[in-house]
């Protein structure tokens, strides 16, 4: 079976019912949630919604990085699992992207604003396509506990560390499945796209004002 999973604690669960909202106008493919330690009201209205509910919220790790161990765990269930961020309009269906997916990669697409501003090649965890438990969720998983970074996607990116290691651990991802804030102020958002990811403050704002409309 595949899956998608998502999560979220406290600090981000009012996003979670828009969420879900919009990814059922246009996908059917069961949905787990990934509770990092959210309120008892949204974790009562989970456990009715989604087809599972993995609770990480023991885990010491703090906010973003519980979410690679979060995919370890559905990984150990389903056949494909593609994790998605609440900050994530899903704007059409998607359930085609498991089409995409490679046996022991990540499925991920190049995070462009941080490539212009960086000039290293970055790929955004927004969205990340894999099958079963491969080797470099386990590595990242064991970096997040010994040499964490800022965040979840800064800790991949400084682990992979070389174009080699980006060549054989990352699978790119079409842009319409990840098409971030930033590449509509650059100037480079996808047409069509099927995913809009709204990152930070910025990003939060537009979508109270999307859930306003």
């Amino acid at each position: 079976m595949n899956v998608f999973l998502t999560g979220c604690d406290k600090n981000t669960e009012w996003m979670l019912k828009w969420w879900y909202t919009e990814y059922m106008k246009h996908n059917d493919t069961p949905v787990v949630f990934a509770n990092f330690g959210v309120s008892e009201s949204i974790l009562t209205w989970a456990k009715k919604t989604f087809h599972e509910v993995i609770d990480v919220s023991d885990i010491v790790e703090k906010g973003w990085f519980k979410k690679p161990i979060a995919m370890k765990k559905a990984g150990e269930s389903y056949s494909k699992v593609c994790w998605i961020d609440t900050d994530c309009h899903v704007l059409g269906t998607i359930d085609n992207i498991f089409d995409l997916s490679k046996p022991n990669k990540l499925g991920m697409v190049q995070d462009r604003p941080w490539i212009k501003r960086t000039k290293e090649m970055w790929h955004n965890s927004g969205v990340v396509l894999f099958e079963g438990v491969p080797r470099i969720l386990l590595d990242w998983i064991y970096e997040i506990k010994k040499n964490p970074s800022k965040g979840d996607q800064e800790t991949l990116h400084y682990m992979l560390k070389t174009p080699l290691n980006v060549l054989i651990f990352i699978e790119d991802l079409p842009f319409i499945y990840n098409t971030l804030r930033l590449d509509f102020e650059d100037g480079v958002a996808q047409k069509n796209a099927k995913v809009h990811h709204w990152t930070g403050p910025k990003g939060k704002a537009k979508i109270k004002e999307l859930m306003r409309s």
